[in-house]
């Protein structure tokens, strides 16, 4: 009897210790990876700056992008996400107002620029004319951005309220659920111009494509950036080490290509 019971032990020892190497072979074998939301404006940036990290780090990094606020009512439905780049910072801060994302990790991570842009081809000299070729007859549809979810979109009217304008030509605007929708408008000739961000304009992918006018800074709110850590998180470690990724100096200069103002930033890429 007490043979067997030393056999019965021994093999619960030996099971238990496969077992536990299965699963460590199995966390080993299975690529670590992070999901972010993340604002439309940074739909060209964010890729090639995720593109970077995956080589230096090998952690798989999902994008999904949408306007600020609707990304923001999904987090707080618990959607899967690690982390959020809004295109503000008020959306964040309501998320951590709710439980929903790490108050220590959120940081400003740039300010958006607002642009107006029309085609190539288009008759509109936006360049020179600015915002004063929205009074030209031939504009039947200018895009914005959803102000009730985009903060370009809030930012667009703002801007066309600062030169009193947007009085004559609201009943002429045509909302896209994010800017990336609003500057589709006008690509696809849904809508003669749009506000756009100016990431989408100075996009390697629209060069030859449009012309723009960088709207004055004076004309709207800064759209100051953040980007925060999700509370839900499954994978927080590497959730915070992407987000301390950002604050480098490397990200800030492609943040810079793309259009964006940067704050000051860490001298070295986390390796």
């Amino acid at each position: 009897m007490r043979k067997f019971a030393c056999w019965v032990v021994a093999l619960f020892v030996l099971t238990s210790a496969w077992v536990l190497a299965v699963d460590r072979a199995v966390d080993k074998e299975e690529p670590k990876s992070i999901t972010v939301a993340a604002a439309a404006d940074l739909s060209a940036a964010l890729k090639e700056i995720t593109e970077n990290y995956e080589k230096q780090t090998g952690v798989k990094v999902k994008l999904s992008f949408g306007a600020s606020g609707a990304l923001t009512q999904q987090i707080r439905n618990h959607a899967p996400f690690d982390v959020f780049f809004s295109a503000d910072m008020d959306y964040p801060r309501q998320l951590i107002s709710h439980g929903d994302a790490e108050s220590r990790s959120l940081y400003r991570y740039a300010i958006g620029k607002l642009a107006l842009w029309a085609p190539a081809d288009s008759p509109l000299d936006v360049e020179h004319k600015g915002m004063n070729i929205l009074s030209d007859p031939s504009v039947k549809k200018i895009a914005i951005a959803n102000p009730q979810h985009a903060p370009y979109g809030r930012a667009a009217v703002a801007a066309m309220k600062h030169v009193d304008l947007y009085e004559q030509v609201s009943d002429r605007l045509v909302l896209g659920e994010s800017i990336s929708q609003a500057a589709q408008f006008v690509e696809s000739g849904n809508a003669q111009v749009g506000f756009v961000a100016m990431s989408f304009a100075a996009s390697p992918a629209m060069q030859g494509k449009g012309k723009y006018w960088e709207i004055p800074a004076a004309a709207y709110p800064p759209l100051e950036q953040g980007v925060v850590v999700i509370k839900h998180s499954r994978h927080k470690r590497e959730a915070l080490a992407f987000v301390e990724y950002i604050k480098t100096k490397p990200v800030a200069d492609l943040l810079r290509r793309y259009g964006f103002t940067v704050p000051e930033q860490k001298e070295t890429a986390q390796k």
